[in-house]
């Protein structure tokens, strides 16, 4: 799903001009962002949280060359989702039909 569909969904489902609806979805978004900058979690009730945690600096290794390098330290957005939407999203699955896989000849 892109955010063309989402706004396509909210376009359907609200009934607000297209137009509005594109609004609507970039301010949220756009709100979400600015609260994750300024380093603050964004909650979501039944969906998850949005945290912004710190990487501390580490070694690595460059797969090309194998010379060993300094992986600087860095801010990184994580996801954790709820249990309603872990619960969902499990059970959307679990009815979902399975295809069998082909045996082969």
């Amino acid at each position: 799903m892109t955010k063309a569909d989402i706004i396509s969904d909210v376009f359907d489902k609200v009934g607000l001009p297209k137009q509005d609806a594109e609004e609507l979805v970039e301010m949220i978004l756009d709100t979400i962002k600015q609260t994750l900058k300024q380093g603050d979690t964004v909650k979501l009730s039944g969906f998850g949280n949005f945290v912004v945690r710190q990487k501390r600096s580490r070694k690595g290794r460059n797969p090309k060359t194998g010379q060993e390098i300094e992986i600087t330290p860095r801010s990184v957005v994580s996801f954790r989702p709820s249990m309603i939407f872990k619960e969902h999203v499990i059970e959307s699955t679990a009815s979902a039909p399975t295809i069998p896989a082909t045996a082969a000849e």
